[in-house]
């Protein structure tokens, strides 16, 4: 069976969402597709990949021109560059941001990090914004060592004693660790330790500082937005697979581009 742009893009989300980045950002809605590529940033590189490979539909998960709402192209050489280049290749880019987050259950971005962790069965309650896992006791520095090691990290940032033990952990994909959504997990969830992208450091860290300075003994681990959130995506190339048995599907992974000295 031959299928349109429109027709997978109507596969991917059944209930339409107000004010959603989630649109065909390029690209005949109507052009037969080919090949499908999934990736979760939607750099420069991975565009020429994406057409090198012959494909003709790009899923991600992120804006293409460097902000969230991504609808106009932002006026910047770089910028326009990278539009010319999409232009030119006749590539279709969907945006597919919200509907997996929020239409999902679960959160399909958190699930493809918690298959990639291995940690599914260890899942006690998906809630709105956070995961509740409970695993077997252990320290902070092992927990570290071990989501380096499934995530092919060389650094994490972290927040508390590497000695402190840890077993009820909550996690929070993306830009959901700020105090308002990272905070709930350790006073309502009774929480040892929150996994989460990115949020102000002003906010978590600083509330962890002092509830383990008034002898306390709970921390975070820092993954970064990107770090936290790929697997989802590589996760969902594996379901548009199963769900387009005709269509070739590949991933393409993005470099990180924040490093550490």
């Amino acid at each position: 069976m031959e299928w349109t742009i429109r027709q997978v893009v109507n596969e991917l989300t059944s209930n339409p969402i107000e004010n959603t980045v989630d649109t065909l950002k390029f690209g005949d809605e109507n052009n037969k597709i080919k090949k499908i590529a999934i990736c979760f940033m939607p750099t420069y590189e991975v565009i020429k990949q994406a057409i090198k490979q012959g494909v003709n539909l790009l899923i991600c998960h992120e804006g293409v021109f460097f902000q969230h709402d991504d609808d106009q192209v932002v006026e910047s050489e770089v910028g326009q560059k990278k539009w010319k280049l999409i232009q030119s290749s006749g590539i279709a880019i969907y945006r597919l941001h919200d509907a997996i987050h929020h239409e999902y259950q679960p959160d399909g971005i958190m699930e493809g990090l918690l298959h990639h962790l291995d940690w599914m069965d260890d899942v006690e309650e998906h809630k709105e914004i956070a995961t509740i896992i409970q695993i077997p006791k252990r320290k902070l520095s092992d927990v570290i060592d071990y989501v380096k090691h499934k995530l092919n990290l060389s650094t994490v940032r972290y927040v508390g004693d590497l000695s402190m033990n840890c077993s009820r952990i909550a996690m929070l994909v993306g830009y959901r660790g700020g105090g308002l959504t990272a905070i709930p997990a350790f006073e309502v969830d009774q929480v040892d330790l929150v996994i989460y992208g990115e949020g102000p450091e002003w906010e978590t860290p600083e509330y962890i500082r002092d509830a383990n300075n008034q002898g306390n003994r709970i921390g975070a681990i820092i993954l970064g937005h990107l770090e936290s959130e790929e697997s989802g995506m590589r996760y969902f190339a594996k379901r548009i697979e199963k769900r387009f048995p005709t269509i070739p599907v590949e991933f393409i992974a993005t470099e990180q581009c924040i490093k550490w000295k």
